[in-house]
């Protein structure tokens, strides 16, 4: 599991979302991040540097599944494109 906190002068840091970090790996990585908020038990630094990473996280899976969209748009409208010129001979 990928470390969720550094301490620096008594304060907690999010670490940064590795790159390029694979959309299942950010996913299961944010299910842990959720699944530790929920139980609590962490201290209010801790708690926000999980959010702050779970935040993160969000972004690289909203960033993977926003492509996948783009793709499969990009399929449709080349395969209505095929179908329309085959229509027109």
């Amino acid at each position: 599991m990928a470390k969720t906190d550094d301490v620096v002068d008594g304060a907690a840091e999010a670490a940064p979302v590795e790159s390029p970090l694979g959309y299942e790996q950010a996913r299961d990585e944010l299910i842990d991040v959720v699944r530790r908020l929920e139980v609590g038990g962490t201290t209010l630094e801790e708690s926000l540097a999980l959010w702050e990473r779970g935040e993160e996280l969000a972004k690289v899976c909203r960033r993977w599944l926003d492509g996948a969209r783009a793709r499969l748009d990009a399929a449709l409208a080349e395969g209505s494109g095929a179908d329309e010129a085959a229509e027109q001979e």
